[in-house]
């Protein structure tokens, strides 16, 4: 199991989301901790020239890495796909 730690950034947008997109997301954020891989879903997809996977829940995206050594997951991102990129 993986330790989950989502940075303060990440948490407010969190807290902005309507409550039925909230609770997709928390789903699936909270599958990643549980998995003993970190890339249950064909959605989730390595981000070019970075060290990050972005997620697809929806509309939205959460944007997160995975240190191995670590066994720890850090999200840095959840946006809608407009602008999670930007």
């Amino acid at each position: 199991m993986y330790k989950l730690a989502i940075k303060k950034s990440a948490r407010k947008e969190l807290d902005s989301l309507p409550d039925q997109i909230f609770l997709k997301v928390d789903k699936s954020i909270l599958s990643l901790k549980e998995d003993s891989f970190p890339f249950p879903y064909t959605q989730a997809k390595k981000l070019r020239g970075e060290d990050k996977y972005r997620l697809r829940v929806g509309d939205y995206r959460v944007v997160y890495s995975v240190d191995e050594d670590q066994k720890s997951i850090i999200i840095y991102r959840v946006r809608h796909r407009k602008d999670v990129y930007r």
